[in-house]
């Protein structure tokens, strides 16, 4: 992806965080027939030999097997959350007028080697910390011991297992470093009076990015 270095993104527990939070991941592999994409929540699995593993499953009948079969490397797209940025909110505007809109997001690019994991004893694992994750705030968790055993083994069988060792790890967090402290401010006042939660969480992100460069 185009990154220009001061949208660059490099510190690794900042790029795992993203993928942790959020996991619905975008896996990229070519086929016989082009390009396939698939949206697959991932787990991010701390490794100390490596950047870290991903885990997650797919459908058995799912043509991405194939694909996975084949392939040497994958891209695997996680992104954070983004927001529409209005020339009207910067300084300049009110200067020159040499503003134009932009968007502003959050993105990991993630590459690997993937391994098929067609085992149900490993499944059962990763789908306990799958839900044990998800689960974790809410009253009363769901677990797989709370629905029938032959039902959870049926649905067992029509999943398999993948695994990805990354190799590589790209970010980039485009939070209008390129303009003004003044016009970066005014960017974080108007997406909190907005009060979406995608501009709010932007918002946050951008204030500590500028009080880490004080």
């Amino acid at each position: 992806m185009y990154n220009p270095q001061h949208f660059e993104e490099t510190r690794p527990q900042v790029l795992q965080h993203l993928m942790s939070r959020y996991p619905l991941a975008t896996i990229v592999t070519q086929g016989n027939a082009g390009l396939n994409a698939n949206h697959i929540p991932l787990l991010f699995c701390a490794t100390p030999a490596h950047l870290g593993m991903l885990q997650g499953h797919v459908a058995r009948a799912n043509p991405i097997l194939s694909d996975i079969a084949k392939a040497q490397e994958l891209l695997i797209i996680f992104q954070g959350p983004d927001v529409y940025i209005s020339p009207s909110w910067y300084e300049e505007k009110a200067r020159t007028g040499k503003v134009v809109p932009t968007w502003n997001y959050l993105a990991v690019h993630a590459y690997g080697s993937i391994t098929m994991r067609d085992d149900p004893t490993w499944l059962r694992q990763h789908l306990a910390k799958l839900t044990s994750e998800h689960e974790s705030t809410f009253d009363a968790p769901w677990r797989i011991e709370d629905a029938p055993s032959e039902y959870i083994n049926r649905m067992l069988r029509g999943i398999v297992g993948i695994e990805v060792t990354m190799s590589r790890v790209v970010g980039k967090w485009k939070l209008s470093q390129n303009k003004t402290h003044a016009d970066q401010q005014a960017i974080v006042e108007a997406l909190n009076k907005q009060m979406m939660p995608d501009g709010i969480a932007l918002a946050k992100i951008m204030t500590d990015a500028m009080q880490s460069e004080q």
